[in-house]
C-alpha cells in the first residue's frame, strides 16, 4: 500500500528505537501518527521534567528547592491537559500520589547536585543536523559546561534503575545525542550522565569515538531501512515478548494477523 502521510522530516533517538524495537511500531507512531495514550509513567516524567526545566530557566543562584516547588502547580496545568487526565484516569487520589511523588524527586534531586553551581549550554536543547546522510534530530534535557571546558549530556530519568548488565541499551539514545552534538556544534561531549531522579542515583559514561560512530551509522542504516519501507507501503512487523509487552498498537497488530505474544 502507498502511505497517504509523508515520511517524517528527520529522525530522532527515541524514534530510532521504535523501529529498531520493530518497524510496525515506528510506522503506526511515526508515518500513521496514531495515538498512544498517555500512562501514568509517561505522565509523571513529563511532569518532572517540566518543573526542571523551568528551574534551569532561572539564573543560577536562583534554583533553590523553593522556587522548584513554585513551578508544580504550572506544571499541573501544562502536563496535566484533559486529554491526559482521561487517558490514566486522573482523581483527587492520584494527583496527590504524583504530587507527593514529585516533592520526594525534588528532595532526592537536590541531594544529587547542587543546581546553583552548574554551567548549562543549553536546557530542552534541540539540535537537528544531518549526520551519514541521515537527518536527525533531538531534544537534550541538559548540556552542561565542566570547569575544565569539557561537555557532559545530562538526560532526567523518572523510572527503574536499569539493570547494569545492559549498560549498551542503557546509553544508546544518549550516544546518538553525542554523535548530533559533535556533527551540530563541532564539539564532542565527553561525558554522558543518566540521572535517575526517582531513586537520587546517577549512572555516567565516557564518550568514547567507536560507540558514537557505531551509533552514527546504526542511525544511518535504519534511515536507510526506513525509506525502504516507506517505498514499499509497509513495515514489518517483528513481535517478541520484550517489543511488544508495552507497545500500544498491540490490539491493532493482532486485528492485522501479527502473532503478538501474550494477552
Amino acid at each position: 500500500m502507498a502511505f497517504d502521510q509523508p515520511l517524517p522530516a528527520a529522525l530522532s533517538p527515541s524514534r530510532l528505537s521504535d523501529f529498531q524495537t520493530c518497524p510496525r511500531r515506528y510506522q503506526h507512531a511515526s508515518i500513521e501518527r496514531l495515538a498512544q495514550p498517555a500512562s501514568y509513567a509517561t505522565a509523571k516524567g513529563r511532569f518532572v521534567h517540566y518543573v526542571l526545566e523551568q528551574l534551569y530557566r532561572l539564573e543560577g543562584p536562583e534554583r533553590t528547592i523553593e522556587h522548584a516547588r513554585e513551578y508544580v502547580e504550572p506544571a499541573v496545568a501544562a502536563i496535566l491537559t484533559d486529554e491526559v487526565r482521561s487517558d490514566i484516569g486522573l482523581d483527587e487520589g492520584m494527583l496527590a500520589k504524583l504530587l507527593a511523588e514529585t516533592e520526594a524527586i525534588l528532595v532526592r534531586y537536590f541531594a544529587m547536585e547542587d543546581p546553583t553551581s552548574v554551567t548549562s549550554e543549553g536546557v530542552e536543547l534541540r539540535l537537528g543536523v544531518e549526520v551519514n546522510d541521515t537527518p536527525l534530530s533531538g531534544i537534550l534535557d541538559r548540556l552542561d559546561r565542566a570547569d575544565d571546558g569539557s561537555l557532559t549530556i545530562v538526560d532526567y530519568k523518572t523510572g527503574a534503575l536499569p539493570n547494569r548488565n545492559y549498560d549498551s541499551h542503557t546509553f544508546a539514545n544518549a550516544e546518538l545525542y553525542a554523535a548530533l552534538c559533535e556533527a551540530k556544534l563541532g564539539e564532542r561531549p565527553t561525558t554522558l550522565r543518566l540521572m535517575y531522579v526517582a531513586h537520587g542515583q546517577s549512572i555516567e559514561r565516557s564518550v568514547s569515538d567507536v560507540v558514537v560512530k557505531a551509533r552514527a551509522n546504526a542511525a544511518a542504516g535504519a534511515w536507510t531501512k526506513i525509506k525502504r519501507y516507506y517505498g514499499d507501503g509497509d513495515f514489518p512487523a517483528t513481535p517478541s515478548v520484550n517489543a511488544c509487552r508495552f507497545c500500544s498498537f498491540k490490539d491493532l497488530c493482532r486485528s492485522q494477523g501479527v502473532p503478538v505474544p501474550g494477552r
